[in-house]
């Protein structure tokens, strides 16, 4: 018994240095802690978000200043086996922080008169968002379960969150439990793949994986990739998201589209990323597979919808099978550039996951501009003429909906293009024939709700009465703003985003 214990490998230590390069998820760590304190002594609305915001903003601060010294040359660092510090985390924790805030700020004016408590919305949007950008510097198959888990668990509370309020009608407590009992089968999923790779590699490092020649390894890459594929919604495990999209509140729903689908499709990337992987046969067939039925399925479905939440559900199914036609381009074999096709896909890859979360986050912040946990405007039709009654509002949804479309001069167009031109790159043509047919689908479902804004209201009608901005919900056209407007910048000016992200590419 004695050697078994002296055969067993130690851990590194931690230092300093270690704990500083983990300063943003310690500092979102110190902000869920002074909440619960906060929430303790004496519940507060405003000084929830508050603490809540602070944290998540002094960790952007801090990713971003990680960001401009490994731009600036500094090495990659790996805390342990278990953390990377490297241009792409710190990049998308700046990212995920920043974004955060957005949510925060729109779900303080969203649920301000909600007839229930108010402040653990905010401490569950704290621990989901550490969450997720443990997962997007995970090395290491262990912080990759933390951090879903983490992620998961505090989803399944905002998306119910709601429930107990009496002018609250849709079935978010089902929406909730559908969520759980699907991500559990996909959470368990993935375990088991990890399990397999590591019983024919040896190692849970997966950023060190060799590829083996085992059937074990090449099953278990298939279940992580199934696992993760309900993670994005891709089809065939979409069926939980339109379900979940229109009973959950919008700010959850927010969360769950972008910042959620963001951290598991970064390490999507950087398991795809690791050579030779995308070479596999049979997973890169698969892979293939699931993105053209995601672009078909998600684009057809969605000329259905008549309901806005459901309308941007099957949109994004659409959207992650557009981001695998870059990932499978990234280790898959070149016919013509080798790395600098790859260097491409890699870039087209982390380029489009940017523009979407900017895209939806903003889609979702009008929405909420003219919801409340009271009542939300969920139908297409309930923005009907809204170019007459708030030509501001309706000019920022229009930039959104043309930005998923991919019209010129919206940063949606630059990141379809990168990804077509990795397409063209690596000779992927059914991809790329997919691509092309799901965009030019999607068109008629997106440009349906510029139509609705576009009509005019008959006296006769009644559209859906837009919110009054008071004091509580002032932040949210300030947020929807800054969203807006570089959206337009990328899709005008996309230079200054590119140099950064080629900055983080690995």
């Amino acid at each position: 018994m004695e050697k078994e214990f002296a055969a067993m490998p130690i851990l590194p230590s931690v230092d300093f240095d270690d704990l500083l390069l983990l300063l943003p998820h310690e500092l979102i760590g110190l902000a869920i802690v002074v909440g619960m304190l906060s929430v303790a002594i004496g519940r507060n609305h405003f000084v929830s978000t508050v603490i809540s915001t602070a944290g998540m903003f002094a960790a952007g601060v801090a990713a971003a200043m990680q960001l401009y010294e490994l731009a600036m040359g500094a090495s990659t660092t790996m805390v342990t086996t278990l953390f990377v510090i490297d241009a792409l985390s710190a990049l998308f924790i700046t990212l995920l922080a920043f974004s955060a805030i957005g949510v925060a700020i729109m779900s303080f004016a969203y649920f301000h008169k909600l007839d229930d408590a108010r402040d653990e919305f905010q401490l569950l949007l704290s621990l989901a968002t550490l969450g997720a950008i443990t997962l997007v510097s995970s090395a290491h198959f262990i912080t990759v379960v933390i951090g879903l888990e983490m992620l998961s668990m505090a989803l399944y509370g905002m998306i119910a969150y709601p429930i107990h309020s009496g002018a609250w009608a849709a079935n978010s407590l089902e929406s909730a439990i559908k969520y759980l009992a699907l991500s559990a089968v996909a959470s368990a999923t993935m375990l088991f793949g990890m399990a397999l790779i590591y019983a024919a590699t040896g190692t849970l490092v997966f950023l060190e994986i060799a590829v083996a020649t085992a059937p074990l390894f090449y099953i278990g890459l298939l279940m992580l990739f199934a696992g993760a594929a309900f993670k994005l919604s891709l089809v065939p495990f979409h069926l939980w998201t339109p379900d979940v999209y229109q009973g959950g509140p919008l700010p959850a729903v927010a969360f769950l589209a972008t910042l959620g689908k963001v951290a598991v499709a970064v390490f999507v990337i950087r398991l795809f990323s690791q050579p030779q992987i995308g070479q596999i046969m049979a997973v890169s067939t698969v892979v293939a597979l699931v993105a053209v039925a995601s672009i078909l399925v998600g684009n057809l479905l969605a000329l259905r919808q008549t309901n806005l939440k459901r309308l941007l559900a099957y949109s994004s199914i659409a959207h992650m099978g557009y981001l695998l036609i870059a990932v499978l381009s990234i280790s898959a074999p070149a016919l013509s550039g080798g790395t600098v096709t790859s260097s491409l896909a890699l870039e087209s890859a982390l380029f489009y996951l940017l523009v979407y979360s900017l895209l939806s986050l903003g889609a979702f912040g009008c929405a909420i501009l003219v919801s409340s946990s009271e009542t939300e405007a969920a139908g297409v039709e309930d923005y009907r003429g809204l170019f007459w009654r708030s030509p501001w509002l309706a000019s920022a949804l229009l930039v959104m909906v043309l930005g998923l479309a991919g019209i010129p001069l919206t940063a949606g167009f630059i990141a379809k293009f990168q990804v077509f031109f990795a397409a063209v790159s690596d000779s992927q043509w059914g991809l790329l024939g997919a691509l092309v047919i799901g965009s030019a689908v999607g068109l008629f479902y997106y440009l349906r709700v510029v139509y609705q804004m576009l009509m005019p209201v008959s006296e006769t009608e009644k559209p859906f009465a837009l919110r009054e901005i008071g004091l509580e919900s002032l932040g949210v056209p300030v947020v929807i703003a800054v969203l807006t407007l570089v959206v337009l910048w990328v899709g005008i000016y996309p230079e200054p985003l590119f140099a950064l992200i080629t900055a983080a590419s690995f």
